[in-house]
């Protein structure tokens, strides 16, 4: 069973101040520049032109890579020279 008298609100006497309710932290300038929208449009072209050198460049090394020039007599000598053997460190 419930004891005690209920509590009642009460009202603010005539004379109290009420709080205010805070603003913004951060204000918004009535004349302030509006920014520019080419931005995005701006990063949408450097990535189409990355792409497109990429794709250029990628094509380009295909080719040389494909086309390899044959190695001369003297080249082909050193690439099949055995090469000195690595000995391990004495302790």
């Amino acid at each position: 069973m419930a004891q005690g008298k209920l509590k009642v609100k009460s009202k603010l006497p005539a004379g109290a101040k009420i709080k205010k309710q805070k603003g913004k932290a951060v204000t918004k300038r009535p004349n302030a520049p509006v920014p520019s929208k080419s931005v995005a449009e701006r990063n949408k072209m450097k990535a189409a032109v990355t792409k497109m050198v990429n794709a250029a460049a990628e094509q380009q090394l295909r080719g040389m890579a494909s086309n390899t020039p044959q190695l001369s007599a003297a080249q082909q000598r050193a690439a099949k020279a055995p090469t000195a053997p690595v000995h391990a460190p004495t302790k």
